[in-house]
């Protein structure tokens, strides 16, 4: 395989094809080169024996014609035996045989001793019965028993009008075809060694053209895998250095816009990661993909990817169908929360996700925790139904009264008198109610200021004391004061701690039976806290009720504690002063048993908060 995959490179098929376009041109080169070598050497040996036939014949014709008184060319007299001297010395033609006829074709003599035999004989071949009918063209090949190729000629030999004889040439073509191999030899030698110089020159152009090639290659690699600091090398201004160049910028862009896009991930990530609302995204399908952190808090799910929304979101297909589609925009679902724990109320917000090309490809849900926001309009429904309640009842029974007494009550002294008291009475429930409300509403809204001042601690709590010391002598109630040692003075609003401090007190005292104990302590839990406390053996608050204790115009027991005179804003209003201080307030109880409200103040040094 790895065979293969070599002869598949760009640089071996240039290599073969630089080789192939070289041998193809040399071939056809050879070929035209060697033909017509080949072609002029045999015409030039042809013309040679013609020549020397021709003149031979010449010479010849004189002795064959039977006349010896004449005179040759050479001016010598011309006889038989002169022929068989010319014919073997005159002609130089290696290995030829050169043979002189007579009219009837008769050898008269012959170049070759071996031949001597011939002459008397008659020569019967084709060319000489041709030669002698006196065709001057006729020329042969022929291959002997040795398989040499020679060339034959036969010539007539005229004297006048007359054919006389003939001269035959038998000439071996031997070495003509010697020189013939030589020459392929030759060529073949030189287009060896110029196909190895091709393929030495093939390589080195292969190279320089696969070479940006495999740097490009390389490149394209590192770029797939991320790694982006890479330049790829520009060799020259050609086709290949261009696109190496625009190479290099395409990488530059990719790794822009890839930091970019990595960068708007990490905010859109940054962004899910940290939003008040959960994300939910999903496919066409319905099958979660992507979550935030939000989100899985609230579905109280470790990984949600993969869940199909309707089990997520526990509803049926019908429904979340027609969320999907647009028909419905929200719905509200109820997460269940395990027991002692209020269960969650959160809305979901669909969003079809649109593209150009395919339509609806997904959906995102929005998750919105609306419990708090519920618990707030419920608090705001039942504050506003406590308060109308709170003011109908005062003023139904002062009309009650007023009217009694617009219908002569009045003329009864006695009866008068207790019904102006009960109007009264009434109506300084109503001034607390509305001073209450007053107070509330500074407080929430900030605009009751802290009055720092340096306050004794030991005589704020028996100040507390000896305020109520009349109620507790009433109910046969015994109080103490405890005070850690160490404790002295700390920076608070004396005022409003006192506010706290007598609405403790006096929910004690109501809720406490003749001849309990009521003890009000102070220490330090911490070196920067102090902590104060009231502690009664009353009938205490039952476990039901003490979550929701510290809200507005709540009451454990409605109609004792409106007969009591309470507005049912104390705790609320005590609550709200304490988180004014930067501290806490905390309630204890049980059922027969008694409370314990702790109070938590963070110790200010002098010039902190706002000094008296």
């Amino acid at each position: 395989m790895n065979g293969i995959r070599f002869f598949r490179t760009i640089q071996v098929k240039l290599i073969i094809i630089y080789v192939l376009l070289i041998l193809i041109a040399m071939q056809l080169i050879g070929v035209y080169f060697i033909s017509t070598m080949k072609t002029s050497l045999t015409s030039t040996f042809t013309k040679n024996m013609n020549e020397q036939a021709n003149l031979l014949s010449e010479f010849a014709s004189q002795t064959l014609s039977g006349k010896p008184d004449k005179t040759g060319p050479t001016g010598e007299l011309t006889t038989e035996e002169d022929l068989n001297m010319l014919v073997r010395s005159l002609f130089s033609i290696n290995e030829a045989e050169i043979q002189v006829l007579d009219a009837t074709g008769k050898v008269l003599a012959t170049s070759l001793q071996a031949h001597q035999s011939y002459v008397g004989k008659k020569n019967t071949s084709l060319a000489v019965s041709r030669a002698l009918q006196g065709i001057r063209d006729n020329e042969d090949e022929v291959i002997d028993e040795d398989h040499v190729r020679k060339k034959i000629i036969a010539k007539p030999v005229v004297y006048g009008d007359k054919i006389v004889g003939a001269v035959y040439l038998v000439a071996s073509m031997k070495d003509l075809y010697e020189t013939v191999d030589r020459i392929n030899r030759i060529f073949m030698s030189g287009m060896l060694i110029a196909l190895g110089l091709t393929g030495v020159l093939g390589i080195l152009l292969a190279h320089t053209i696969t070479n940006p090639i495999k740097g490009l290659t390389r490149q394209a690699a590192a770029v797939a895998e991320g790694r982006f600091d890479r330049q790829v090398p520009v060799l020259g201004d050609d086709e290949i250095g261009r696109l190496s160049e625009a190479f290099n910028d395409m990488t530059m862009r990719l790794r822009e816009a890839l930091s970019a896009n990595e960068e708007e991930k990490d905010k859109i990530s940054s962004i899910l990661a940290n939003m008040s609302d959960g994300v939910v995204a999903a496919d066409e399908h319905g099958v979660v993909m992507i979550t935030n952190r939000r989100a899985q808090e609230m579905l109280r799910e470790d990984a949600c990817e993969g869940c199909r929304l309707t089990d997520l979101f526990g509803m049926d297909e019908g429904q979340l169908s027609a969320l999907l589609k647009g028909s419905e925009q929200s719905a509200v679902i109820y997460h269940v929360q395990p027991a002692g724990n209020d269960d969650e109320l959160m809305r979901v917000t669909f969003t079809p996700i649109h593209r150009r090309d395919k339509g609806i490809s997904g959906t995102i849900a929005v998750l919105q925790d609306v419990t708090e926001q519920e618990r707030l309009e419920q608090s705001r429904r039942e504050f506003v139904a406590n308060v109308s309640h709170e003011l109908r009842t005062p003023l139904t029974t002062i009309k009650s009264y007023a009217e009694a007494l617009d219908d002569g009550a009045l003329e009864e002294r006695e009866l008068g008198q207790r019904f102006v008291g009960v109007i009264r009475n009434e109506t300084e429930r109503m001034i607390r109610l509305v001073t209450d409300l007053l107070h509330l509403s500074r407080l929430d809204s900030h605009q009751a200021p802290l009055r720092r001042q340096q306050t004794n601690v030991p005589e704020m709590l028996e100040e507390v004391a000896d305020r109520f010391s009349f109620q507790l002598r009433k109910k046969s109630i015994r109080s103490a004061v405890r005070v850690e040692q160490g404790i002295m003075s700390v920076w608070l609003d004396r005022d409003q701690i006192d506010q706290v401090l007598d609405n403790l007190v006096s929910n004690a005292i109501k809720y406490t039976l003749d001849g309990g104990r009521i003890e009000i302590a102070a220490c330090k839990p911490e070196p920067n806290l102090i902590a104060i406390s009231v502690k009664d053996n009353g009938i205490g608050i039952p476990k039901k009720d003490l979550n929701r204790i510290f809200d507005r115009f709540y009451r454990v027991d409605k109609a004792r504690s409106r007969n009591m005179g309470g507005t049912g804003l104390g705790l609320s209003i005590a609550s709200e002063i304490v988180k004014a201080h930067g501290g806490s307030i905390a309630l204890e109880s049980e059922l027969n048993e008694g409370t314990t409200v702790t109070v938590t103040l963070p110790v200010v040094v002098q010039g902190e908060g706002e000094p008296a």
